[in-house]
This record gives structure tokens, sequence and C-alpha cells, in this order.
């Protein structure tokens, strides 16, 4: 399938200001009519990652002003990581966060890491393992929130390693639409706490207190979220567990989640939704590789003509 026809929704978008009762019930309205139905309604051929054609730069943001998410399948020679970093560019990602894992470019290479030593070897994405539903970056302090990510497929695992997908701003609508007061209490700013990373040296991150949910600049819905159970620390009161459990039900069993087995050439550039990946087997003569890169910025923000590309910020 190629790109999807344009239409006068054009991204990026004026975000509403979701605070306001009358605002939000004309948006829910708009956002439930139009959910992407397949993988297949998010998917734009490319023909050059380093040098966008306006139509395909116009169908990826449209993608992510509608679903907060896009799939590109690069239909030529295969993208190298100055490619991949240049497809974002163009979609007005430029501060790159590389957490303290990442490559020397600011991008991860996910691929299992079993090497005795190798620090990434003990964190489940450099495992076979499946990872639950998450958001990127929920250890990040509030004024490093991660607003973007984008995941590109070198190679594909033998089997496995399937990513489901859901724009996190359906999983926002129903907890408002569930009870306000579990909304108030996911928006809280100790809703959520992420303990303290410790190494030889001593306290190598902080502990991370904030929201799930908030709202950015205009209204944008943030969401900082994991399933995970352990080091996670949940705000200990009856509104805050009571949404939790109703998160994890809704995850569990929704109309709007996607699933995509990622292939080569194949990338996902999305607001942040929330995502999992299912657990996989490698094939030792070509084992899975996909980059990953986490931004500062949303893909349908506005960007400065004169923007200068941020050095890599280091995260723990």
């Amino acid at each position: 399938m190629g790109a999807p026809t344009l239409t006068t929704a054009a991204a990026p978008r004026a975000t509403p200001d979701l605070a306001a009762p009358r605002v939000y019930a004309a948006w829910r309205e708009r956002k439930l009519a139009d959910t992407a139905r397949s993988v297949d309604d998010l998917r734009v051929d490319i023909a050059d990652p380093l040098a966008l054609t306006p139509d395909e730069r116009q169908a990826l943001l449209q993608c992510c002003a509608r679903w907060n998410m896009a799939l590109y399948r690069c239909r030529g020679k295969p993208a190298d990581k100055p490619a991949v970093l240049a497809l974002a560019r163009q979609l007005g990602l430029r501060r790159l966060d590389g957490n303290w894992l990442a490559d020397d470019d600011g991008l991860s290479s996910i691929a299992v890491r079993a090497d005795l030593g190798e620090p990434r070897g003990a964190y489940i994405p450099y495992t076979t393992r499946p990872i639950k539903w998450h958001t990127d970056g929920y250890y990040h302090p509030n004024e490093r929130r991660i607003h973007a990510m984008l995941l590109h497929c070198v190679r594909p695992a033998a089997s496995g390693g399937v990513n489901a997908l859901l724009d996190h701003e359906l999983a926002y609508i129903a907890l408002r639409d569930a009870s306000p007061r579990w909304l108030q209490a996911l928006m809280a700013s100790d809703a959520m706490t992420i303990p303290a990373r410790t190494d030889d040296d001593g306290v190598a991150r902080a502990a991370q207190a904030g929201p799930v949910f908030s709202l950015g600049a205009g209204g944008a819905v943030h969401m900082r979220y994991t399933a995970r159970t352990r080091s996670i620390v949940w705000k200990d009161d009856p509104a805050t567990h009571e949404a939790v459990a109703f998160l994890e039900r809704f995850l569990a069993d929704n109309p709007f989640t996607l699933r995509l087995r990622l292939e080569p050439g194949m990338g996902l550039v999305a607001n942040n939704v929330l995502h999992d990946r299912s657990g996989f087997t490698d094939d030792p003569a070509a084992p899975r590789l996909l980059w990953r890169a986490r931004y500062l910025d949303r893909v349908d923000a506005p960007t400065p003509a004169r923007a200068v590309p941020e050095a890599p910020w280091r995260s723990g």
C-alpha cells in the first residue's frame, strides 16, 4: 500500500485545549470516528529517506496527526543510520535523546547482547524476552520527556518479535470516559515513581516521579507508562490503584490495538505511542537488529526554519 490519500486535514495539526469539556467532547468524537483499522492504514512507501518527496513527507505527517504513528517502507536501497536520522529531521525531530547505552550517534542498536560483562544484556530490550506495554523514556525527568520515537528494522528475528501498537490518546479517552477521578489521579505529579538506578559508583540516575497523563503546550496528550510490576512505585491511594487496574484491563482487551512485525527497511515513527514486543527466536547467522531513536520533539510540532540538531543527551 502506498501513501494515504491526502486530505485538507493536513499535518501539522493544531492541538485542542482538552481541559475544556466542550472542546474535549468534539475532539473525542472526531478521534473515535477516525481510528486506524489496520497497520496498512499507517503505511507510506518512500523512495529515499535522505530526501522525502513533498507527498511522502505530508503522508507521514498526516498519519501521525491522525493516529500519532506512521509506518514507512523504504523501496530503494537499504537505509543506513545517517539516512534514518535524516528522515527523522525531515519530520521535525531534531532533539535526539541518546540513553547511556546508545551508540555514539544517539541511535540505540537493539540486538541480543548476551556477552559476559556487556551491560546491555541486563536490560530486557537486549534479550529475546517479551516486553510489556510501555511508552519510551518513562524514567526520564519531566523536563526531558520523550515525545517521539523511531524504530527502524535492519533484520527481523527468525520468528516472533511482534509489536503491539496503541495510540495513547485512545487510552486517555477510555480512562477519562470511565472516571474523571481516575484520570485526575494519574495526572498527579507523584502518580508513578521509578526508583533510582544505582551502579558501583552509587546513584547513576535519581528516582523519577511524575504523572502518567499530562497535557502539553496546546493540549497535546503525553503518556508516561510501564506495565512492569518491578522497579516501579505507584502512589498508594484508592483512586490511583483503581485507575491502574482499569488501564491494565483496557490494554489487555480493546478494539484499537494494532500488531506489526517490522521487516527489513521498514520503520515506525510515532508520538511515543504505547507499544509492546513479543518474545522472539533469533537466527544466529543473522540476528535481529533494530535501530531506535528517541526525541524530545513531537512529530507534528512546528520546527524553526534555522533549527540545528541538538547533540544527543545521555539519559539514564
